[in-house]
């Protein structure tokens, strides 16, 4: 990427993988003089993270059909399922032809490398582990992955190291991007609203900031957005183009944001998070990434995968839809 035009180059590789929705709706005036301007129509891609459906646990083949059959663009697997996959004697080339074949992508991979810990030896490793999932996303034609603040996320790990000084986070964050850069794959800064470290969306900002890299890249998500204190005001503040993958999900008003754990979370548009309203907000701002649907709801997990898959499919692009139909209203 050429270091003159990091913008413009950024938004050009993100367009190129085909995982990215139709651009921010553009003003199309009327000739006629008395009719308001028309905002284009809005399409954006929804995939399915396999923790909505990991406790029926299914086969990756499984989980790719699932996710096809339901209607999805895109799946977002877990880099501990596909590692189940090949050490069990499958191919990766097999399950690249069962997603070209069925006309899905991937819109990222969820994997805990541990890139962000203090400990040199063990942050040598968690890149290297990094690398080695970064090589079988690739494989499959995927071009980002999730990157968590794995051992930096609970208070005991803080009270053993001390606090991460935002400023190192970038720095070894650059250095997994490098990585990256090698691989052909977007670490993206993950939010986790429950860890002592980027749980706030000004830390995420900072620290993708602060990495002065061109393919520093975030991954936010609802409820960590929630669950962290943020305000989702605060997304506006972010460029849309950073934000190429974003996990979607809601959440009911009990249990209160201080004790609300992961499997409270719900589908979209059956809790009390304003998803119309934000979403609305980001396509204004110019977002066109793609809304995958993470889940960890067991009462979920209780039912047949193909219907939790559907119903999260038809919830999701509901409320996706009436974001993009605000948006696209005539304006006056």
């Amino acid at each position: 990427m050429s270091p003159t035009h990091p913008r413009r180059d950024f938004l050009a590789a993100a367009a190129g993988t085909g995982l990215l929705g139709a651009a921010a709706p553009r003003l199309v005036a009327d000739e006629r003089a008395d009719v308001p301007a028309k905002a284009e129509p809005v399409s954006l891609k929804l995939s399915l993270n396999t923790s909505t459906i990991r406790g029926q646990k299914l086969s990756v083949p499984e989980q790719i059909r699932v996710t096809a059959d339901a209607g999805y663009d895109a799946i977002e697997p877990w880099i501990g399922d596909l590692r189940g996959y090949v050490d069990g004697g499958g191919k990766l080339a097999d399950l690249r032809r069962q997603l070209d074949g069925a006309g899905i992508g991937i819109s990222g991979a969820i994997g805990f490398a541990k890139w962000i810990v203090s400990d040199d030896a063990e942050r040598a490793a968690g890149l290297n582990e990094a690398r080695r999932d970064m090589e079988m996303i690739r494989s499959l034609g995927g071009v980002r992955m999730a990157a968590p603040p794995v051992g930096a996320h609970t208070a005991a790990t803080l009270a053993d190291s001390g606090p991460i000084e935002l400023q190192v986070v970038a720095e070894r964050y650059r250095a997994l991007l490098e990585v990256g850069e090698e691989m052909g794959v977007t670490p993206m800064l993950e939010l986790w609203g429950f860890s002592p470290t980027l749980s706030r969306l000004e830390e995420l900002a900072y620290v993708a900031t602060a990495t002065a890299h061109d393919r520093a890249a975030l991954l936010p998500d609802f409820y960590h957005i929630y669950k962290g204190g943020n305000d989702m005001a605060s997304l506006g503040m972010i460029e849309a183009s950073r934000m190429p993958l974003f996990h979607i999900n809601d959440y009911p008003h009990d249990p209160p944001r201080e004790t609300i754990a992961d499997n409270a979370r719900v589908f979209p548009g059956d809790g009390v998070c304003p998803l119309v309203d934000t979403i609305a907000m980001l396509l204004q701002n110019g977002f066109t990434g793609t809304f995958s649907l993470e889940l960890f709801n067991p009462r979920y997990w209780k039912r047949p995968a193909e219907q939790v898959a559907r119903e999260g499919y038809e919830k999701s692009r509901a409320v996706i839809d009436s974001a993009c139909h605000r948006v696209s209203e005539p304006v006056a």
